[in-house]
Parts: structure tokens; sequence; C-alpha cells
């Protein structure tokens, strides 16, 4: 059910994998997205027992309506039920103990920690996000609050790799245009894109030194969801919290 799990000076940081959960085929197991076609119950069933396995309160968790930008929003609690999710692609809040979720099937899920301010934030940096500025957007909106860039503990889970994540080589040089550490070539020498290493550059010119990336592609994984692997697939959630 969590497949990664790390805890940093009072950060907390944990990443599902598919199992443990009550979803049918396709969505086997712990499918946490809720706008992919699953059983609506088996989602809300999901969520909770991947948050009652983290010690989280299922109701107080927040998460995102994704879009693929770069829009931040700062959050004190879970969403309106009647204004709705607005569609946002980071999320950041100033109060301990609040977890904040990002849900991906491939794409880089981040998490970001300051925990002398106690500020949180999680990102959902796909292709395009990373090269609209997710992760600097919620960077500079945790440095808005007081964060410090140096104090700053970032994890990135579970995500296809740059050896698999195989594009036409103008999507790659647009990428690498935007950001040059995301060129990459595949295990069979075909352009790709590394979208967890741009990432990375991104987080390291901002001066974020506490980096650490999970070692599993999603795509190579059958204990993971991915998209480009089954198109009709679940969703793995990534979240973080602070003491």
């Amino acid at each position: 059910m969590i497949g990664q799990r790390d805890t940093v000076n009072g950060a907390h940081f944990a990443f599902t994998d598919r199992w443990g959960g009550v979803s049918a085929v396709p969505y086997e197991e712990l499918n946490l997205g809720g706008a992919v076609g699953d059983d609506p119950q088996a989602v809300r069933t999901n969520r909770e027992l991947a948050a009652k396995s983290l010690g989280l309160d299922p109701g107080e968790v927040v998460w995102m309506n994704q879009v693929h930008g770069n829009d931040v929003a700062v959050v004190d609690g879970p969403w309106d039920s009647t204004a709705g999710i607005p569609p946002v692609d980071a999320i950041v809040t100033v109060r301990r103990g609040r977890a904040l979720a990002v849900l991906t099937a491939d794409c880089v899920p981040v998490l970001l920690a300051d925990p002398v301010a106690g500020i949180a934030a999680a990102a959902h940096a796909g292709r395009p996000g990373m090269i609209a500025g997710v992760v600097p957007a919620a960077l500079r909106a945790m440095m808005e609050l007081g964060a410090e860039p140096h104090r700053i503990v970032a994890r990135t889970g579970p995500a296809v790799c740059g050896r698999c994540y195989e594009v036409p080589e103008p999507m790659r040089a647009e990428v690498a245009a935007v950001e040059p550490a995301a060129y990459a070539e595949t295990s069979w020498g075909t352009p790709a894109v590394d979208v967890a290493a741009g990432v990375h550059a991104q987080l390291e010119r901002f001066g974020v030194g506490d980096r650490a990336q999970s070692p599993v592609c999603t795509l190579e994984s059958d204990d993971h969801f991915s998209y480009r692997r089954g198109r009709t697939t679940g969703r793995l959630a990534g979240y973080v919290w602070l003491d």
C-alpha cells in the first residue's frame, strides 16, 4: 500500500503503490484517482485505507484538480464541497498536520517541506507542468510564506524514467530548450524526456539541497500504475505533512 515513506525533522513523505485496495480490474487495487472511471465508492474506500495506514484523517487530506498547468493554491483545509476543487497543480499549506496529496500515473509527484517554517507543498509535474514551471511556482509560493530554500526537503516519487519516456524528436527539443536537464534517450536509442531530472535541476537552481528521487519507473514496475503502459488505469498518490 505505502511503497515508500520518509521522515525528516518532522516532515513526512509517503508514496503509494497499487496494492492493498478494493478497486476491480483495470484499476486494481489501490486506485486513488477519482476521475479515471473507477467506482467512486471504491475510490473513497481506497483513500480511507491509505490515509489510515499513514495515521491521517481521510476527510482532512487536501487533493487537487490537476490539469498539467502551473497554478498554485495556498490551502488551510479541504476544499468547500459546494464550490468544487479549482484546477491547480500545486498546493501549499502553513498548517502543521495538514496532509497534502498529489495523484500520478507516470508524471512526477513532488513533495516539499520546510520543517522549520512549518510549510509544506505538493506538486504534479508532468512534462507540460515541468516546462510551465509548476515546481518553481510552488517554491516561490512557499518562500513568500517564509520558507527558505536551503531548509526545504524535497522528495519525488515513482514516475516514468528517461530511459522509457519516448517522445518525438521535436518534442524533446522543445522540452530541452526550456529545461536542458530533461534531455534524454531511451534504452533503445530513441529521443526521450526525463521529467524527474528536469524537476531536480529546477530544485537545485533554487538552492534546495536535500533532495531524493524514487528509483521506481512506473512504466517498468508492475507494482505501480502507468498511463503509458495501460491507458485505462488507476492513480498513485504522494502525501506530505508536518508534525
